[in-house]
């Protein structure tokens, strides 16, 4: 008599979670302030949720911390970096030379549908003047600077960017944007973007550094407010 097949299903193979897929995650969390600075990070608790090994998390946490995200000391463990302003000071004249050339670099290249897609973003901006809509401002932000660097095609730029943007990005949530700073930022986004895509590399070099310093500027301004 042959033997009925069996209908039990086999279970699905999980996936392993490597070192990248905890330092991202990790990463993400501090940048949007779901661990802030000083914050321990219990490698127990990480493991739990992620189910990657210890090693795997030990080694995640060793690479944020050569990104400056996490500092790790001797019998205390690991925690989420607390920057001072002389260092927030420090990632913004970084980001001013960066993304000064990445602005130049993309005025001077022929990416019409990146520029085309840099102007759609620009509308959706302008959409959101005198609203005081921060949350959607900073996210259109966030694509709209990542857009002007991935123009670039400058990938060892990318890359330290990424590094440079997370440990301040959480202070672009809440207090840092209101209806007059969206506003005021805006106003810089717009003179960027027109020199990228009218092809003037050294005025969309010069616009940029400008904004990023206006950024700095504005967290001089409510430095009381924030915990870093």
């Amino acid at each position: 008599m042959p033997t009925k097949p069996s209908l039990k299903r086999a279970k699905p193979k999980q996936v392993a979670v490597v070192t990248r897929d905890v330092v991202e995650l990790l990463r993400d969390k501090i940048r949007v302030g779901r661990l802030v600075p000083g914050q321990r990070l219990v490698e127990a608790d990480i493991v739990k949720e992620t189910g990657a090994s210890r090693s795997k998390v030990r080694e995640a946490l060793k690479r944020l911390e050569s990104e400056g995200l996490v500092s790790i000391e001797e019998f205390r463990g690991a925690s989420v970096r607390q920057l001072g302003m002389d260092e927030v000071h420090q990632i913004y004249q970084a980001r001013m030379a960066l993304e000064g050339m990445a602005a130049s670099e993309f005025a001077r290249s022929d990416k019409k549908a990146q520029k085309q897609q840099l102007q759609k973003l620009q509308r959706a901006m302008n959409a959101l003047e005198s609203t005081g809509d921060h949350a959607s401002f900073a996210q259109l932000n966030d694509a709209w600077h990542k857009l002007i660097i991935a123009g670039s095609g400058n990938a060892y730029a990318a890359q330290f960017l990424t590094q440079l943007s997370v440990p301040v990005y959480r202070l672009l949530f809440g207090t840092f944007y209101n209806a007059q700073r969206i506003d005021r930022a805006n106003a810089d986004h717009k003179v960027i973007t027109r020199a990228i895509v009218d092809g003037k590399p050294e005025a969309a070099e010069k616009a940029m550094r400008s904004h990023i310093n206006d950024g700095f500027t504005a967290l001089l301004e409510i430095n009381s407010k924030l915990h870093i």
